[in-house]
């Protein structure tokens, strides 16, 4: 089999040259290790866009200091030429082909994925039904954790071929929408412009971000959907139960009558 020159390549291979590329990986681990713990603690402190952009610099930082490690450990292992690069690089792309396919495919849509930045750490976004908090950008994989706190790992050469919803895409503008089934019978501006007085008055929404309330009409009766911005994407889930429980309130004391939405035919 050919070897692609690669004897020749790690002929001029010592101990000390092994001694000093292990001690560049060390160092760069221990980087790697710093920023991915300090960061994040330091973006949990800081609110709004600050917080993303912190949080998205982490998996960007890691992947310089990954690349510069190998820009600086194969010149120190080998000597640096045209016949040595090709050898190594060449044996180095075999062998991922061979042995490690799905986890080359992840690890360059990880990278695809770094450079177009279809989400980010920060971001909310659904993959295969699931929807959660991006956490953390891996080499190989994202963890995005759900609202019931459960760690969902994607690996990212799924995402070449899956739909991603992004809720707020880099920013802490995140729109929630808040259902309700009404019957018949009633006055529908009305009932507009109560439900949109229980958002505005609601402790967690950004009253200076444009509130609706959208109906529409179904065979069961009608549907209103009240659209607002949570103060921050974190608070979605407490402003969607907060107009909930005000708005059902209000709609009982103004007369409607709430009607069960039939089941959706598989």
């Amino acid at each position: 089999m050919n070897d692609f020159g690669l004897k020749d390549a790690l002929s001029s291979l010592s101990s000390q040259s092994v001694f000093e590329a292990l001690l560049l990986v060390a160092v760069a681990v221990a980087l790697i290790m710093a920023i991915q713990a300090f960061l994040p603690r330091l973006a949990g402190q800081l609110g709004g866009k600050p917080r993303l952009y912190l949080l998205a610099s982490v998996p960007l930082l890691r992947l310089l200091i990954i690349v510069a490690t190998v820009l600086l450990v194969v010149p120190v292992l080998i000597e640096p030429s045209f016949e040595n690069m090709f050898a190594v690089f060449a044996a180095l792309a075999l062998a991922l082909g061979f042995a490690f396919k799905d986890y080359a495919n992840s690890l360059i849509a990880g990278i695809v994925t770094l450079y177009e930045m279809p989400y980010r750490p920060g971001d909310w976004i659904e993959v295969d039904g699931h929807y959660g908090e991006v956490r953390r950008i891996g080499t190989r994989a994202a963890e995005i954790v759900t609202a019931d706190d459960t760690v969902v790992v994607i690996p990212h050469g799924v995402l070449w071929n899956a739909l991603i919803a992004n809720a707020n895409k880099g920013s802490d503008n995140l729109m929630t929408v808040t259902e309700f089934h009404l019957r018949p019978g009633h006055d529908v501006a009305a009932m507009q412009a109560l439900l949109r007085d229980v958002a505005f008055t609601s402790p967690l929404v950004r009253i200076w971000q444009p509130i609706k309330v959208v109906v529409a009409q179904r065979p069961y009766g009608f549907c209103y959907r009240v659209k607002a911005y949570p103060l921050a994407p974190a608070d979605q889930f407490a402003l969607i139960s907060d107009l909930t429980a005000r708005g059902s309130e209000a709609l009982g004391e103004a007369g409607a009558t709430f009607v069960e939405v039939p089941p959706v035919a598989a």
